[in-house]
């Protein structure tokens, strides 16, 4: 016992030499490395839910315009209504009601085609001055057999021709109407009009009426004094439904220009920079016009062309009008005689080429772009009008600087020898 507690004393006194013989303690060394991830610790409990925030502000609310119809626009609109029923684009597709025909301002159709009631009809296409075709109770236009004579020509009293029944497409079955898009208001190729299967697509009203134009009416009609109508007045939104494909070209068939392609022939020429409402009241028809025998136009090609209305190369031609020269009826809707140059449209084709005696290019398919000495003159010029018959070098001749100044050649004063 006596001896473990001396070498218990011997190892404190070793370990107390050693520590007195220790240096001071140095600088604490770098960082080692950060050790692994520990394991994840318990999850913690969820907090209460915060109270809900402020309710904010309200938006405003849209409500989009609907179509109306023009007897809503004709409760403010009276007298503008009145006026614009008497032209001609109410009446590019009527629909028939209760087996009674529509009723036309200036044209009574006589009856539908052989073989139909009115009770079989839908819808009359046109009626309003130069055709009328017909759509049977499945929304198909009424074509018949290979021998049928399905459209009905007016009667034209410039051409002496018409009030007669032709054929339209004949022996071709179901034929669909899909124009809608020119002779409907809010027009939508979707679905079929009526449940017709024979009507392609849907629409508020038949014919163009005054939303066509001037948009959806609704809003203002509920606010008159806030919300304006669309009002468009240039040549392009005319041009959406008086075109043929494209304007480049105007198309032709049969020695004449096809029908409704007026903005292609003013886009031939320098007219294309004046907008169709500079001439044309866009509410009232050029046929209800005349009919009234006012004038026709709001402006006269006089207020432009004041000088060359003063100079004519023939005094005799006094009495013809500008438009009997510079807008023959090159254009055929329902009638024309090619042995006098006259369809029943006038163009809108206007200048005129003194040197070019034809109006088409060889396959007859393309108007050319001046008008030809052809309607320009021999619609009165020719063995069957009403002037004398006249060879092309004499038109030329005549048609050339028809409205210049004429040349004044001054006198030669003879000089005598001697004289200088």
């Amino acid at each position: 016992m006596h001896r473990k507690f001396l070498i218990v004393v011997l190892v404190t006194l070793v370990l107390l030499a050693l520590a007195g013989c220790a240096g001071e303690q140095g600088e604490q060394g770098p960082a080692g490395p950060a050790g692994p991830q520990g394991l994840p610790g318990p999850a913690g409990t969820d907090g209460a839910q915060g109270a809900p925030g402020p309710a904010g502000v309200d938006g405003l609310s849209y409500e989009p315009p609907e179509f109306v119809g023009s007897d809503t626009c004709a409760e403010c609109h009276a007298d503008t209504f009145d006026i614009f029923m008497g032209s001609g684009h109410p009446y590019k597709l009527t629909q028939v009601v209760d087996g009674q025909p529509p009723e036309y301002p200036f044209t009574e159709i006589p009856s539908p085609p052989e073989g139909y009631t009115w009770e079989d009809i839908s819808y009359v296409i046109g009626g309003y001055n130069w055709k009328a075709r017909f759509v049977d109770q499945e929304g198909y236009i009424i074509t018949g057999d290979e021998n049928a004579t399905t459209q009905y020509n007016f009667y034209n009293p410039d051409l002496d021709m018409g009030d007669n029944w032709v054929a339209y497409h004949a022996g071709e079955e179901n034929k669909p109407y899909d124009c809608g898009s020119c002779h409907t208001t809010a027009y939508s190729p979707q679905g079929n009009q009526d449940g017709l299967p024979g009507m392609i697509g849907t629409f508020a009203q038949g014919g163009i009426h005054c939303e066509e134009c001037h948009g959806a009416g609704s809003l203002h009609v509920n606010n008159p004094m806030t919300v304006d109508m669309k009002i468009d007045r240039d040549s392009e939104a005319c041009g959406a439904c008086h075109v043929r494909g494209g304007s480049e070209e105007v198309d032709a068939s049969g020695g004449f220009i096809k029908h409704h392609e007026q903005y292609e022939e003013l886009f031939q020429g320098k007219h294309i920079a004046i907008d169709c409402v500079v001439c044309h009241d866009p509410h009232a028809g050029v046929i209800q016009l005349r009919q009234s025998g006012e004038q026709t136009t709001r402006t006269s090609c006089e207020n432009c062309h004041f000088k060359q209305s003063q100079l004519t190369k023939n005094e005799k031609h006094g009495r013809v009008d500008c438009i009997d020269c510079h807008m023959p009826r090159v254009t055929k809707s329902a009638l024309g005689d090619p042995e006098i140059f006259s369809g029943d449209l006038r163009t809108h084709l206007m200048a005129i080429d003194p040197q070019q005696i034809g109006q088409f290019n060889e396959e007859g398919t393309v108007a050319l772009s001046q008008l030809s000495l052809d309607f320009a003159c021999r619609s009165c010029h020719s063995p069957n009008g009403t002037a004398l018959d006249k060879s092309d070098e004499e038109l030329i001749d005549m048609a050339t600087d028809y409205h210049s100044l004429p040349v004044v050649e001054e006198p030669v004063e003879e000089v005598e020898e001697g004289e200088s």
